[in-house]
């Protein structure tokens, strides 16, 4: 059986649905070149605006929640910013890649303050670079949020169609609004997003959160000089959540090319996501742990899966499993009706049975009256 692990989302032809996601794999063109050549399908670069000056990052700026039984990450905590790197050195590096790697889906992932000639202006730039697509980071869980940046715009529906609209008012090229998951419902600024004219939504971004209190110092993590805030969860602790997320948002908006992100570590992880509804996945902190080789042994696994049930192309399950989603007060009335017909059929059975004995006794009684 010939599998193709091909899929075309938005005019894009990905060679395959794993991309990596903006964060340090991405950090700057050497090292999305080196991805490409290892064959990942699609990749989003770290998160940049026009001006990096305003960017300062930490040291540390990392932290890991580990099992209890083991060194396994099972959870990961960052407070890193976006890029740092200068806008001029994101133009180069756009463009050059786009002349060494013409076939392959480069995605920009921009951020900006909360003014439409910023928005405009840094779409109008990128996209003479030649990438394929924009992805909107409306969602970063922590940094800057005294500019109104990343978070503070997509918690608010409002705001996520305002500055969408913005970016579709000046693109050629396909946008993706990166959603956050720290809000009570999802599919009202995915919505948003999507009536400003977004082609497709990136979902979730991580979780704020903190990840642990060092018992020693007495600090919480990551600790800058005895100090810290709030930071973005991710890994593959955050799976259950990114997975509920994209399965509401698939199902409010039927039809919704929906890049899943969150806790993707597995060939099994991905198709979890697409049989929710997702056409691409994106893997960020699995890569940071891992190293993008382990792009080989995606590939294999999603293919033993559609291998296991006679999948031949990845839109023959995107979105399979989502019919399987109802109320409680359905699976009430559904168990309820299970047992009502398991017991019509004990009872029918015990009625041929009753009828069968009473056969039996019959014959019997016929047999001793004839000898």
């Amino acid at each position: 059986m010939s599998i193709d692990l091909s899929i075309t989302v938005n005019g894009m032809r990905f060679d395959n649905p794993f991309v990596l996601g903006s964060g340090p794999p991405g950090t700057n063109g050497k090292v999305i070149a080196r991805s490409f050549d290892l064959g990942w399908g699609g990749m989003v670069c770290k998160t940049f605006s026009l001006d990096a000056s305003k960017v300062i990052n930490t040291v540390p700026r990392y932290a890991k929640l580990k099992a209890r039984e083991s060194d396994e990450v099972i959870g990961f905590e960052n407070i890193e910013l976006i890029s740092d790197r200068p806008f001029e050195d994101w133009i180069d590096d756009l463009t050059q890649l786009k002349k060494q790697y013409p076939d392959r889906i480069l995605i920009a992932s921009i951020m900006e303050e909360y003014r439409k000639e910023a928005w405009q202006e840094i779409v109008r730039k990128v996209q003479e670079t030649g990438v394929d697509a924009f992805e909107l980071n409306l969602s970063c869980p922590h940094g800057l949020p005294e500019r109104k940046m990343g978070m503070a715009m997509g918690e608010n529906p409002d705001i996520v169609e305002e500055v969408v609209g913005w970016a579709k008012a000046v693109s050629k090229i396909p946008v993706w609004a990166k959603m956050t998951p720290n809000v009570g419902s999802p599919t009202a600024p995915a919505g948003a997003a999507l009536r400003a004219g977004a082609d497709g939504i990136a979902m979730i971004n991580t979780i704020l959160s903190v990840v642990g209190v060092d018992l020693k110092t007495l600090r919480p993590m990551p600790t800058v000089e005895g100090y810290t805030v709030p930071g973005g969860y991710s890994g593959q602790a955050v799976r259950p959540i990114a997975l509920r997320q994209v399965m509401e948002v698939a199902r409010a908006h039927p039809g919704v090319e929906i890049s899943g992100i969150g806790g993707i570590e597995t060939g099994r992880d991905a198709a979890q996501f697409m049989l929710l509804g997702a056409s691409t996945v994106q893997v960020c902190t699995g890569a940071m742990l891992r190293g993008y080789e382990m792009i080989a042994e995606l590939k294999a696994e999603l293919e033993g899966f559609m291998r296991e049930h006679g999948f031949t192309n990845l839109r023959e399950f995107i979105g399979k499993s989502l019919p399987y989603f109802s109320t409680h007060h359905d699976l009430g009335d559904r168990q309820k009706a299970a047992r009502e017909a398991k017991e019509s059929a004990r009872a029918k059975a015990r009625g041929r049975d009753a009828e069968v004995w009473k056969g039996d006794i019959a014959k019997e009684a016929k047999d001793l009256a004839t000898n």
